[in-house]
């Protein structure tokens, strides 16, 4: 062996003999795919979830705190910048679970054919869009319905 290197692709069959194991192709080999993509989003957005979990924290640790920390958080989150972050959280939580409900119908061994493979990751993304406007939309117009909680009066 000319480098150290090259003992890493060699393996040994069952018979005893050497032979060279083939090297993994590097990403330039392969044509980007929207497969590949959902794939790489599918990982992102378990991310974006678990990150924006915490804004979920924060709110409800400010409404067990009392009306000054949760004003706080409500300011903030409804802010444009709260609301994006609000939009994207929700984005990644749909998408992670449409994702989810793929592979478990690959885990039950549906959808390898490669027509409905190529269907169906337009069709979760669909899905996923659709699903996250409804949501959000909902959960705005539910919000800007909630009357404000007013401090009791005292004396009465």
């Amino acid at each position: 062996m000319k480098d150290v290197r090259d003992a890493l692709f060699v393996a040994q069959r069952t018979d005893g003999t050497l032979v060279r194991r083939p090297m993994s192709p590097h990403l330039q080999i392969y044509r980007f795919q929207l497969s590949m993509f959902l794939s790489i989003a599918n990982r992102i957005a378990g991310v974006a979830a678990s990150l924006g979990t915490l804004l979920l924290v924060w709110w409800l640790v400010a409404a067990a705190s009392g009306p000054a920390a949760f004003d706080t958080v409500q300011r903030w989150v409804g802010n444009p910048l709260g609301l994006l972050v609000l939009f994207g959280w929700t984005l990644a939580l749909v998408y992670h679970f449409v994702a989810g409900l793929r592979h478990l119908a690959w885990d039950a061994g549906y959808g390898f054919a490669k027509a409905s493979f190529n269907k169906a990751g337009p069709i979760a993304v669909v899905v996923t869009l659709l699903a996250t406007a409804l949501i959000f939309g909902i959960g705005l117009s539910l919000w800007s319905h909630t009357p404000v909680l007013a401090a009791p009066s005292v004396g009465h």
